[in-house]
């Protein structure tokens, strides 16, 4: 058996595909077709490609709009994942998230001292998913006048879950696929006793937090330090309370979730995180699942039974 490793930049972020194969010319085959898949989900699913799926989708609010079926199943799965945390997690904060600064890809904004002005009066409550209609099989969604869409976290945890589903599928003895800190596992590792998954500590690069092991499932981050920019009015951050359509200051730094998939557990993450310390930990166990909260001063709180997943939690206050 042969490990192939792959790094590459992708989805706006620092991406790599670890699988375990028979050989290497397979593993490294199979690494080429999850990149492609990768690439097609991209151009199906991201809002800064104006001829994305997405794009056209939100385009045509108000009429029913042809999608691919992985776009109707991410779409279906985008409202169950808003009405599992109540609309913490609502990808209709799109405007809001224009508005505050996000108006094109973080690399861009990243080159940019200033994004620009804070546009504080389109920082409103999200419209929500109530009134959008998915025709399941005949492949067509209808967004309501005035709503638009981003997928973001949800298709980078999905696009996780496709790509290890695509490499077991095509024959990899394992597979860890890290698509920015969204890391889907299954299979073999290479060390026979489950993957080994670094946590990032959110007040330290380069650092770890704890080292969680499964053999199965993912291992999902939502950080509020992770993805910020600098406008004219101050700092701003990509996580916005769906509420309020502001800045998310629950009280928390990042928020670390373990769960059977990818997207699922994205959803829960960033949801848990703008809900705060305590009510996170609650909205987690209600949903059955396993987290590391990171409050602002540095100390942890737990969720669910994340105790069976620590390997190392070396000065973390838990």
């Amino acid at each position: 058996m042969l490990e192939s490793i792959r790094t590459f930049r992708a989805l706006g972020s620092d991406c790599t595909l670890r699988v375990w194969a028979e050989d290497d010319a397979s593993g490294s085959l199979m690494v080429d077709d999850a990149i492609h898949l990768l690439d097609g989900l991209d151009r199906k699913w991201s809002r800064f490609r104006p001829d994305s799926e997405l794009s056209e989708l939100n385009r045509g609010a108000g009429m029913p709009v042809a999608v691919s079926s992985e776009t109707c199943a991410l779409v279906l799965l985008a409202i169950d994942a808003w009405r599992s945390t109540d609309g913490l997690f609502d990808p209709t904060i799109l405007g809001a998230l224009v508005a505050a600064g996000y108006d094109r890809t973080f690399d861009e904004i990243g080159t940019t001292e200033q994004a620009g002005r804070l546009d504080q009066d389109s920082l409103r409550p999200s419209p929500g998913l109530d009134g959008v209609v998915v025709d399941e099989e005949n492949l067509m969604v209808t967004l309501p006048d005035n709503v638009s869409l981003d997928f973001g976290g949800i298709g980078k945890g999905r696009c996780a879950d496709l790509v290890l589903e695509r490499l077991l599928a095509g024959g990899a003895v394992g597979a860890c696929v890290d698509l920015g800190g969204d890391v889907s596992v299954g299979g073999s590792s290479p060390q026979g006793e489950g993957w080994v998954v670094a946590v990032d500590d959110p007040f330290h690069p380069g650092g770890d937090l704890a080292l969680i092991t499964l053999s199965s499932g993912a291992v999902t981050t939502s950080s509020r330090l992770r993805r910020q920019w600098s406008t004219v009015d101050g700092p701003a951050h990509h996580l916005l309370d769906p509420a309020t359509g502001q800045p998310a200051k629950g009280g928390l730094a990042a928020v670390t979730v373990v769960a059977a998939d990818a997207a699922w557990g994205e959803v829960h993450a960033k949801a848990a995180l703008i809900a705060g310390p305590f009510d996170g930990v609650f909205l987690l166990a209600q949903a059955g699942l396993s987290g590391l909260l990171v409050q602002d001063d540095g100390t942890v709180l737990t969720a669910g039974s994340i105790d069976d997943y620590l390997i190392n939690s070396s000065g973390v206050s838990l």
